[in-house]
């Protein structure tokens, strides 16, 4: 039996890239994940996930991020 290793990544490195600089920011703000979920009204593992790239962003989600952070959306999306 042979075993194919495949990247399980479904993210292009484009996707990578703008969850990298979300993780980015959120630290530049000083915020822990607790903190940035309790501003949203979500679960801290919402955050997580986000970040761990195992929840996908839409835009309106990339758009209260960017809110938070103080950041311009064109941040994140470059």
């Amino acid at each position: 039996m042979i075993e194919i290793h495949m990247n399980r990544s479904v993210y292009s490195k484009d996707y990578k890239e703008i969850i990298e600089r979300l993780k980015t920011a959120r630290i530049e703000a000083g915020l822990a994940q607790q903190e940035v979920a309790d501003k949203l009204g979500k679960p801290q593992s919402y955050i997580s996930k986000i970040e761990s790239g195992e929840r996908r962003l839409d835009v309106v989600e990339i758009k209260k991020f960017a809110n938070i952070y103080k950041k311009e959306i064109s941040f994140f999306i470059k």
